[in-house]
């Protein structure tokens, strides 16, 4: 059984923003909650600043205190280490949200995508309804909606329950790459089995000195960084699985 983990290169990210852009479409995500984000920072002084940008996500930790936390265990491990949540089992208590020191699980307060049922015009007299948007692309409740999600979650997350980053686990289970990582053009994540010597993940993490966020309260995230700067290259490669 493999172990996943995701290594991303901070060097070859440009911030284009198109790992958050793909994830909601790939996982129905609603408007107002994030399985991918990211850090942003400026630092120093006009004229001379820096600006940084570190992606985020579930960090599918090998000690989740999510999971640990969890009373009816709808936050639970699987086998090749993603950390997965049952939304049938979640009883919105939200002591995993508490629980996390990477604040990337969210609640739901509301239906979903309940904007896009809205028949209120943007712009009376001018633009049409979000409904009307939907009826006219043929949309199921979203103008995007994609059906596979539904393999191992509900397609759209109902009110009351958290949800959060699954590695993608219906299109890995297929032999997949997460749908982040596959939709990177700059190649900054790569995704791999953390217990193959060989696995392109196990060569950079070898190659380049990685961190993790937050590495002393001894969660052992699976997701690595490397590179801010580093001269040293390598060839460009998405992992696999």
């Amino acid at each position: 059984m493999p172990r996943y983990a995701m290594v991303i290169d901070l060097q070859r990210c440009v911030g284009c923003g198109s790992c958050s852009i793909s994830c909601r479409n790939e996982n129905n995500v609603s408007e107002g909650i994030y399985w991918s984000h990211k850090i942003t920072e400026t630092s120093g002084t006009f004229p001379n600043v820096r600006f940084h940008y570190i992606p985020t996500l579930c960090n599918h930790c090998t000690n989740p205190p999510c999971v640990r936390g969890c009373p009816t265990r709808a936050m639970h491990k699987l086998d090749n280490g993603i950390t997965m949540h049952d939304p049938k089992k979640c009883i919105g208590c939200r002591y995993c949200m508490i629980n996390c020191p990477y604040g990337v699980i969210y609640f739901n307060w509301k239906d979903g995508h309940s904007t896009w049922k809205s028949d209120n015009a943007v712009i009376p007299g001018v633009t049409g309804s979000p409904a009307d948007e939907v009826r006219k692309v043929g949309g199921k409740g979203t103008p995007y909606y994609n059906p596979e999600r539904n393999a191992t979650l509900p397609d759209i997350r109902p009110k009351g329950v958290v949800e959060k980053c699954t590695f993608c686990d219906h299109r890995v289970i297929r032999g997949k790459l997460p749908r982040c990582v596959e939709a990177c053009p700059a190649d900054a994540r790569v995704f791999g089995d953390l217990d193959d010597p060989n696995s392109h993940v196990n060569q950079l993490l070898g190659k380049f000195r990685p961190f993790r966020l937050k590495e002393a309260v001894g969660t052992e995230p699976a997701v690595y960084y490397i590179r801010d700067f580093s001269a040293a290259g390598y060839p460009r490669t998405k992992g696999g699985v």
